[in-house]
């Protein structure tokens, strides 16, 4: 195309001209830009005039306005009350059917309901003030140098106590009371769950010394459900083990005054979190400690599988130096020395489950575990 507009033809001679062209067009060639600079034709529009909302030239709209302001933040307060007398009143475990739901654990979602209307509340209310009260004139700030004098400091400190002031905040207690009301009680769910949900210390403290093993329990494979003998575990042969009945005994209920020393309180995820095993079998003239020697049976020893540093599981066996190594943080444990730590960031051993073998030469647990298991906490000395 040349600057009349004219193209060129199969045969050479030219079409016409488009009556549409001016001239002042630009032509790719090859994808490449080429003609006449553009020169800038676009003249800045500027702001448009500011039209005056309802609220701003009628007071009576400005008071409605205000009125349904604190009627939502009077929302979101309902919603955190509701939600800490549902936390104290509704017992856990408690299920309703709902419609188009089904059954549904009531507390939670009376949690669920009450915490939204409580966000929505302080959502709805912020949103409805900016909208109808605070100041909505359109200003264009020029940029300026970083560096700001004291005059430009006190300018700001001058700017901010305006905006104040056109928040109408001073002149709508209302506003200031309801709002204020909303936010300063919302932290309060997340302060009662906190603190609610650490218990009573001596619930909480048997809950994490005990486990489901005890004496008699026979060591199944982890997730066939299968009785182990002895004689099946060979030599560099790994095993994870959970305790017997973990998936069949159903959660109880304790009675008044009545204390589950084994975890019959708890679900089967929780139980499992807890009571998970390694099982391997060593030469007996491997071992560097007597104790995890004679805790096992002719070389066969069991460890907990939760680390002792972070609680995640410990799933990497070494058959040529005998090492445990737990894949989060690489933190080490010594089997032939009673699992002692020899590397990563935890700080103890892995407790050693005492097992033996019952008359039909099945492995089985002589013991629960002599010391918690899993990460330390508050109340331990290691």
């Amino acid at each position: 195309m040349n600057a009349t507009g004219s193209h060129p033809g199969p045969d050479g001679h030219a079409r016409p001209e488009n009556p549409h062209v001016t001239g002042n067009e630009v032509s790719l060639d090859h994808g490449h830009v080429a003609g006449v600079e553009v020169a800038d034709r676009f003249e800045n529009p500027g702001l448009p005039p500011h039209k005056l909302r309802h609220a701003d030239v009628d007071p009576k709209a400005a008071k409605r306005a205000e009125i349904q302001v604190a009627s939502m933040f009077a929302l979101s307060i309902v919603g955190t009350v509701g939600f800490l007398v549902a936390y104290f009143t509704i017992p856990m475990h408690k299920y309703v059917w709902i419609p188009w739901f089904g059954n549904l654990d009531l507390l939670h979602t009376l949690f669920g309901v009450f915490m939204g209307l409580s966000l929505l509340g302080i959502g709805l209310g912020a949103v409805h003030w900016a909208k109808t009260l605070m100041p909505d004139a359109e200003v264009v700030e020029e940029r300026h140098p970083i560096a700001s004098p004291q005059d430009s400091r006190q300018g700001v400190i001058d700017t901010l106590g305006r905006g104040a002031e056109q928040s109408q905040i001073g002149r709508r207690p209302l506003i200031k009371v309801a709002g204020g009301a909303a936010l300063g009680i919302f932290a309060l769910p997340m302060v009662v769950q906190l603190v609610g949900g650490l218990g009573p210390m001596g619930e909480a403290e048997r809950e994490l010394r005990n486990t489901f093993w005890r004496k008699g329990l026979r060591l199944m494979t982890d997730p066939e459900g299968r009785p182990i003998k002895a004689e099946d575990v060979t030599m560099g042969s790994v095993y994870h083990v959970l305790p017997e009945g973990i998936y069949d005994d159903p959660k109880q209920k304790p009675n008044e005054g009545q204390v589950f020393e084994h975890d019959q309180d708890l679900g089967v995820l929780e139980r499992k979190a807890k009571a998970a095993v390694l099982l391997m079998r060593l030469p007996s003239a491997a071992f560097v400690s007597s104790k995890a020697r004679d805790w096992g049976y002719q070389g066969i020893v069991a460890y907990s599988k939760i680390c002792t540093h972070a609680g995640c599981p410990v799933g990497l066996y070494e058959q040529q130096t005998h090492h445990l190594l737990c894949p989060c943080h690489q933190s080490t444990f010594d089997v032939t020395n009673d699992c002692e730590v020899i590397f990563g960031p935890a700080r103890r051993a892995l407790p050693q489950l005492k097992i033996t073998v019952d008359s039909q030469g099945y492995l089985i647990a002589d013991d629960g575990f002599a010391e918690p298991v899993g990460p330390s906490f508050w109340t331990r000395k290691r």
